[in-house]
């Protein structure tokens, strides 16, 4: 163990390693899913299916991941994920078909679970003064693997055009997508290794009667003051039995529980439904609409990744002090401003086809050009109306090659209002809904059924980011960017009045008192 770090957050570090793995597992398929596409002649349906198909991997896994937990304990439950994650980067790496695409990241969505496991982890072996900054970490790993997937994305991307002789050797200009999603084995392998330092959770251990283990732990993670309250706030549970599975699962629907699974499965869905997933693993295509090139798109989906680590730091220096509702309420509205910008700026955008764009089309397709030329006297008011121009007299392979060079050339809008509006979006769910959802699972559920109820919290929050995920290229091909982005501006809206009615404050509290507080509250 290192020294200089105190035991608790040197662990914490160690198991939030795995939100880095997720964070850059789930984004970087923004870079890949073109070439992809382009190797694999997918439709609308199949790409959001190779994007969403860890999310419904991960929707599965959410059901057992409490269970497991609980029965085999924390840190053997994360030692499967990491291996889980290991398999998956392989397997898509090497995938020779869409098939096994889709089958290799689902079975690194099972390995989603993490999100689940990590901060139940984290929140157990924390003092509660610090406890929503330590679960945080894993937040801040998470957002570090998005930045980190965009910046490798973009370098690899400029390194296949390089026309270097070992880039050819190597294949990174033809097979670039598969070195894009290879890159994950690497912290795959050092966090499967790290886990094995990890002692086990103390509320775990009192939940099997391992007491003595259990104080033995509190005493290596926490200085004497810290540990001795510690033990005081669990001391209720030392003296209570291990529950059997089903006696947790019954307890899931008494009358206690019904407020902290309101509050739980409200945030769990409006973390999701405001399309922040979207974002994050579309962004060079949403981009791509404004009227960017791919290199511009690359390069702009590298800021929304500086952006989402630079506002989560922010969310961890006062998640603490500010409490987690004024957090999610800040976020939420910078949310649903950010989307009317969006909207408006993709609403005021107008499409004309220049006599150039055709021009450069004749030297390689002169059938292709010739098509077009009848389009040049039109102007459309919607992407949605453009796209279906060019559909009605380009065949589909013409226009899956000319789509984005025409979109970029025809359009005449506002693209840095547009930037502007995602980064603020991006930097919204950053400082509240993105770690505020994680630290307020691991405080709102009791001992005996906390992982159980934040496995079916996390069940709901990944079925609605996988709804999400798989509806988005239908919706911008059916509905258009603006309607997109006005429908993820209104979830966000009843999301914040939700919020500010509803929801308690948990800051500086044990996880005990907490409960009882929430137990009040059901009996009023």
């Amino acid at each position: 163990m290192n020294k200089a770090l105190s035991p608790s957050l040197y662990y914490t570090l160690i198991v939030s390693l795995g939100g880095f793995i997720f964070g850059f597992d789930a984004s970087v398929i923004a870079g890949a899913n073109g070439f992809i596409d382009a190797e694999f002649g997918l439709s609308d349906w199949q790409q959001g299916f190779v994007v969403s198909s860890p999310t419904l991997g991960a929707l599965i896994a959410m059901l057992f991941a409490g269970g497991v937990s609980d029965a085999i304990g924390r840190r053997k439950a994360l030692i499967l994920v990491a291996f889980l994650y290991l398999l998956s980067s392989v397997g898509s790496a090497l995938a020779p078909n869409f098939e096994l695409l889709v089958l290799s990241r689902f079975i690194g969505g099972i390995a989603f679970c993490s999100l689940i496991i990590a901060p139940l982890y984290i929140s157990e072996i924390s003092a509660p003064k610090n406890r929503g900054k330590m679960v945080s970490v894993n937040q801040l790993n998470i957002v570090f693997g998005f930045a980190l997937s965009y910046f490798t994305n973009y370098y690899l991307l400029q390194l296949s055009n390089s026309g270097a002789p070992w880039v050819n050797e190597w294949g990174i200009d033809t097979h670039l997508w598969r070195y894009m999603l290879g890159l994950e084995i690497v912290p795959a392998i050092v966090w499967f290794s790290l886990l094995f330092t990890i002692p086990r959770s103390p509320r775990w251990l009192v939940l099997k009667g391992k007491h003595q283990e259990a104080e033995q732990v509190i005493n290596r993670l926490l200085d004497h003051a810290q540990a001795k309250v510690l033990v005081e706030d669990i001391s209720s549970s030392l003296k209570e039995k291990s529950w059997p599975l089903r006696e947790r699962l019954g307890f899931l629907k008494t009358k206690a529980m019904r407020f902290p699974l309101m509050v739980g499965i409200i945030i769990a869905i409006a973390q999701q439904i405001t399309g922040i997933n979207v974002i994050f693993f579309y962004a060079p295509t949403i981009f791509e609409q404004s009227g960017v090139g791919t290199n511009a798109a690359f390069m702009q989906a590298v800021l929304i990744g500086v952006v989402n680590v630079a506002f989560t730091l922010v969310a961890m220096l006062t998640i603490d002090k500010w409490g987690r509702k004024p957090l999610l309420i800040i976020g939420l509205t910078g949310v649903v401003i950010s989307m009317a910008i969006c909207t408006y700026g993709f609403k005021q955008a107008t499409y004309q086809i220049q006599q150039s764009a055709i021009d450069e089309i004749q030297h390689s397709a002169p059938a292709s050009a010739s098509k077009l030329a009848p389009l040049t006297s039109d102007t459309y008011y919607s992407d949605v109306a453009f796209k279906r121009a060019l559909k009605r007299v380009l065949s589909s392979d013409e226009f899956d090659t000319y789509q984005q060079p025409l979109l970029t050339s025809s359009i005449n809008m506002n693209a840095p209002l547009v930037l502007f509006g995602i980064i603020a979006f991006v930097a919204s769910f950053a400082m509240s809904l993105g770690p505020v959802m994680w630290a307020m699972l691991a405080e709102i559920f009791p001992n005996q059924t906390r992982a159980l109820a934040i496995s079916l919290v996390g069940m709901v929050n990944s079925l609605t980011s996988f709804l999400v995920q798989m509806v988005f290229p239908w919706e911008l091909a059916n509905l258009g960017a603006a309607a997109t982005f006005a429908i993820y501006g209104s979830f966000a809206l009843v999301s914040l009045i939700l919020v500010a009615k509803l929801f308690p404050e948990t800051k500086g509290r044990s996880l005990e008192d907490i409960t009882k507080d929430f137990e009040q509250f059901a009996t009023k």
